[in-house]
């Protein structure tokens, strides 16, 4: 048996007032997130179990494929893996409710942003992500966009 080399860093690194961008894909690249619907489903699921687990979502950005989401922790008791964990749970049961075929690729991208790096110019890059794959001209268009703490207009 082939053990899976292990590439997160120590947990306790995403606890408290962490700030931690992930990248979530679907699996074999499905554009699940063409659909509205959908996307309001899972923006649904992510701001539900952020406050559940006392997290802000400073930004989420829905890709036909994959998704961006940036996490800051509101205390010391806050396990930001957790959160991502927990959305990918609920989510993907909901998947396999309502679209069995489609499924979360089963790891994640991550990266703990350290206090000397500028939040809002990751977060700037983030929103340009529509204009790189020339889904729009200007991210202000792109509606699978939010953020539970910023207006992203006036914040970027």
């Amino acid at each position: 048996m082939v053990r899976e080399k292990k590439h997160r860093l120590p947990r306790d690194l995403y606890n408290g007032h962490a700030v931690v961008s992930f990248t979530l894909c679907i699996k074999d690249r499905v554009e699940l997130f063409r659909d509205s619907n959908i996307v309001k489903k899972f923006v649904e699921i992510l701001l539900t179990e952020a406050a559940n687990f006392d997290c802000e979502v400073p930004l989420y950005l829905f890709m036909p494929d994959h998704c961006h989401i940036l996490l800051q922790g509101k205390s010391e008791c806050t396990d930001i893996l957790n959160v991502i964990d927990i959305f990918k749970q609920k989510s993907g049961f909901w998947l396999s409710k309502h679209h069995p075929e489609v499924h979360w690729q089963k790891d994640y991208y991550d990266h703990i942003l350290r206090k000397e790096e500028d939040v809002k110019k990751h977060v700037s890059y983030i929103l340009e992500n529509p204009i790189r794959k020339s889904i729009v001209e200007d991210w202000k268009a792109y509606p699978f966009k939010g953020s539970n703490v910023h207006d992203l207009d006036s914040w970027i």
